[in-house]
């Protein structure tokens, strides 16, 4: 029988809630604390070398995620393993040593680098505050990391705000790359820049990923990108995975209302075709209050009573696919 392997990352039941600030009269009155529950008891694993995106609506969770695990949060609850080691309550020089091992790209380019640091300087700093290579070998180090990002040495004395936004995400790639990360966190890495310079930067990551054999964790709300990029897909709702599995099999048969309703209503190129089948009716409940049962129930075309007293939990259903639904959809309902 073959040894399954210890999952890169591994999520479980992992909680990131955010305390609201209480009145004078909630705190005479003692009402109890209430919390935005951004990210509720997420269980998710990402293997070596393989790409996953995050999908869903603004606002459900993605981003917070994403911090949660690499630790520029404090989780609520649960636990957060790499490489098959507990790091969710690390702190100091440990979690220092351990957060090298996953990058982050950021959304916006134009904040992420210093604007007074050269390119030469924002890259060589990573090399030199890891310790990565020795001193000497900090310039040539930077040109490589440059060039696997199709930027040359003749930006290396400039600084960020000659650069457009594409060639700054480049340098926040170059960054991400220089300690030899095993995964990195893409956040949306490409919805600040022109729609000319979004492919490029998406053909750039799906090259190193083949090439360095990288670990994505790709975020977007954009799902023809996270089609193109990843094998495997989750889609969140109100701080909840909804369904997980290979994106070309979720694509094509969709098991939850919601990812259903979602592919449908994303945006397509032909201009003949103006009609949109399906559009999400309503606005999620508010994170502060979450719904007894499904909460998608309340926007649900196939909301029962079971849905609205119930909450469902992720279940196998078949070819790698996972979904949280009573009532899960079939191929011909999905057409």
């Amino acid at each position: 029988m073959k040894e399954q392997s210890t999952p890169l990352v591994e999520v479980r039941d992992l909680c990131m809630w955010f305390p609201v600030k209480r009145s004078i009269v909630d705190s005479l009155s003692r009402k109890p604390k209430r919390y935005v529950k951004a990210v509720n008891n997420v269980s998710l694993t990402v293997e070596q070398g393989e790409s996953l995106g995050l999908v869903g609506e603004s606002g459900c969770g993605k981003s917070t995620l994403a911090k949660s695990i690499i630790r520029l949060y404090e989780p609520t609850h649960g636990n957060i393993l790499l490489k098959g080691d507990d790091i969710t309550h690390l702190k100091g020089k440990t979690l220092r040593e351990k957060r090298s091992a996953m990058q982050m790209i950021f959304q916006d380019p134009y904040s992420s680098l210093n604007p007074r640091m050269t390119i030469y300087e924002a890259v060589a700093e990573v090399l030199s505050v890891h310790h990565v290579v020795p001193k000497d070998q900090i310039r040539e180090e930077v040109e490589r990391l440059l060039g696997l990002c199709g930027l040359g040495m003749e930006v290396a004395d400039r600084y960020p705000g000659e650069f457009s936004g594409g060639q700054r995400q480049r340098v926040g790639i170059a960054r991400a790359l220089a300690v030899s990360p095993d995964i990195v966190l893409a956040d949306e890495p490409v919805s600040a820049l022109d729609v000319s310079i979004r492919a490029q930067i998406i053909n750039l990551l799906s090259h190193l990923q083949k090439e360095l054999n990288l670990t994505i964790l790709f975020i977007s709300h954009d799902l023809h990108l996270v089609h193109y990029i990843t094998k495997r897909v989750a889609v969140m709702y109100l701080g909840k995975i909804v369904e997980i599995g290979p994106t070309s099999s979720v694509f094509s048969n969709p098991m939850h209302p919601y990812t259903s309703i979602l592919i449908q209503a994303a945006p397509v190129l032909n201009p003949l075709d103006r009609e949109r089948s399906s559009t999400i009716k309503g606005e999620p409940p508010s994170p502060l209050d979450l719904p007894k049962g499904c909460a998608f129930g309340q926007r649900c075309p196939y909301c029962t009573e079971e849905c609205t007293m119930k909450e469902p939990v992720l279940q196998n259903a078949g070819g790698g696919q996972y979904v949280a639904c009573h009532h899960p959809l079939h191929k011909e309902e999905v057409k």
